[in-house]
């Protein structure tokens, strides 16, 4: 099928830019009917937005690059739409056809000041509501004198605005009230062990019945991808090991990719054999961390100690090679830092053999427990066409019967040439994503069992020039972390420094979905619902 014809039968008006993937570049005015035809068609079927990335090309306009992929068929396709008006930016909402889209255009208004008409919640996602300016934005002015640095703290507002078009195709702004005077409106977090970080919950309750929840983020907001764009590209990679602290080897990796391809640099083999089982290591990290923390949130204490106990033998592995034990400077483009260590290899096999019977315990004391059960069997349900609209990957995504795994649909490093099966229950609920995980443990140990004897020998770094410059143009690369899809998008201008590097947090879409799955659940229901999407809030505030 000619994806182009396609399109264009529907919107002749587009412009097509061949290159790895095709790009679509439309006007505002026939953006939402591009988009719904992109979804709808059904020989099409564009129904995961991967990434929503805001944009400002200078003279060029301010706007956005969609990335899109149709689960059915495995087609791909970037859109991308700018207005030139930068006193009044307005573009169409995609909300109301991809579900992602809601915080990621918020996430847009926040740092670029775009206004998504037919929105139905236009405030910002991160920043204080009283903050001056759209940081991201290149003309931004970044003097303490505009946003001192305030010790009050911000007034909440329970009102919000939606931005229409009205029938002679001006804008109109309709007030909306999120939480009224008679409801019983609680606060879970920011400071509460069970947001597991800094993130705050409002949550109306009747009884103990959830009506509804508004997710409040940026409190540890440290604007890294504004960071970005003042660095080098070898000095960008600290910053992605403190995104998902939990999976800093992936996410450090996503970026290497990125830039390596884009630079057209071959990877020895030897550095895809350790960067994969690395990866895997990383995996079954976070998978203990998680195990252990949901235990304790549903009040399993002997089991939170057990999955701790284990995790160490993994840091102390991670340590010897790289001395890092969770942030990891290990990957760097071209290869990694140092070669491994001469215990690495014996240590590693150790660490299998020991952790096989140990995960038979793990099911013993928790995952056939009554009380465990009766906590995470049939609550939070996300069903399989809601996971793929909010772009819940990872565990969740797998949990709710959606095959998402990167790994499989992309295949890197090494995973095109190792057998691994992709967990992938029915159920989505608690229950579900809580045993994906618990059984990824078990194939992360099956795939570093077919890589760790085999590591050839050979260079573990390619010689880079001493200044790395990415060519010109745009590349998107993404890795399977332990939370879902990480992608990296990076626009250049030939130059040392990025335009534009954008990180597709794994974890946004994890609590864009939270209001969804947990209206009519128990308040006690939304503890164990936030500990298996199993988020991480730096990587959300980036």
């Amino acid at each position: 099928m000619n994806i182009q014809e396609k399109i264009t039968g529907y919107i002749p008006q587009v412009q097509f830019v061949e290159g790895d993937t095709l790009w679509a570049v439309v006007a505002p005015a026939h953006l939402h009917d591009l988009a719904k035809a992109l979804r709808e068609d059904a020989d099409m079927q564009f129904d995961f937005l991967r990434s929503l990335t805001g944009m400002d090309w200078g003279e060029d306009g301010l706007g956005v690059v969609y990335h899109l992929e149709s689960t059915r068929f495995g087609f791909q396709l970037v859109m991308k739409t700018a207005t030139t008006d930068r006193e009044h930016p307005e573009l169409p909402t995609v909300c109301d056809i991809w579900k992602g889209a809601e915080l990621n255009e918020r996430e847009v208004f926040d740092y670029f000041g775009i206004v998504f008409t037919g929105h139905p919640d236009m405030r910002r996602l991160y920043l204080r509501d009283d903050w001056v300016g759209y940081p991201l934005r290149k003309d931004f002015d970044e003097s303490k004198e505009i946003n001192p640095l305030r010790m009050t703290n911000e007034v909440t507002s329970d009102v919000t605005s939606t931005i229409e078009i009205d029938e002679h195709g001006h804008a109109v702004e309709k007030t909306r009230v999120l939480f009224e005077d008679d409801e019983y409106v609680v606060n879970i977090g920011p400071q509460h062990p069970a947001t597991h970080g800094v993130l705050r919950f409002r949550v109306s309750l009747e009884g103990e019945v959830i009506k509804k929840l508004q997710v409040h983020c940026g409190y540890i907001h440290r604007g890294i991808e504004k960071m970005c764009e003042s660095l080098t590209y070898p000095q960008t990679l600290a910053l992605t090991d403190r995104l998902d602290y939990l999976g800093a080897m992936q996410s450090r990796h996503a970026l290497c990719m990125c830039i390596e391809k884009a630079m057209g640099v071959e990877i020895p083999e030897r550095v895809q054999y350790i960067r994969t089982i690395m990866d895997e290591l990383q995996r079954i990290d976070s998978h203990l961390l998680f195990f252990s923390t949901l235990c304790m949130d549903l009040g399993a204490l002997t089991a939170f100690f057990y999955g701790f106990r284990d995790r160490e033998k993994i840091l102390d592995i991670f340590e010897e090679t790289t001395g890092g034990r969770l942030i990891l400077n290990y990957n760097v483009i071209g290869g990694v830092q140092a070669d491994i260590h001469p215990n690495f290899v014996k240590r590693v096999k150790d660490f299998i053999a020991y952790m096989r019977p140990q995960l038979k315990e793990y099911h013993e004391v928790f995952s056939g427990n009554i009380i465990a059960q009766q906590r995470m069997k049939g609550v939070g349900v996300l069903s399989r066409e809601d996971a793929i609209s909010f772009g819940a990957t990872g565990g969740t995504g797998r949990a709710s019967g959606w095959a998402c795994d990167v790994r499989k649909r992309h295949p890197y490093a090494m995973y095109g040439k190792v057998h691994f099966n992709e967990i992938v229950f029915q159920e989505g609920d608690c229950y579900a994503r809580y045993m994906v995980r618990m059984k990824e443990i078990e194939e992360s140990m099956n795939i570093i069992e077919q890589l760790i004897d085999n590591i050839p020998e050979g260079e573990y770094q390619v010689k880079m020039k001493p200044v790395i410059r990415v060519p010109e143009g745009s590349y998107y690369s993404a890795v399977e972390t332990s939370r879902g899809e990480f992608g990296v998008y990076i626009e250049s201008r030939g130059e040392k420094y990025p335009y534009r590097m954008k990180f597709r947090s794994t974890g946004l879409p994890l609590i864009s979905c939270l209001d969804t799955i947990t209206r009519g659940g128990k308040i006690a229901d939304l503890i164990a619902i936030g500990g298996t999407l199993d988020y991480i809030v730096p990587d959300i505030d980036r």
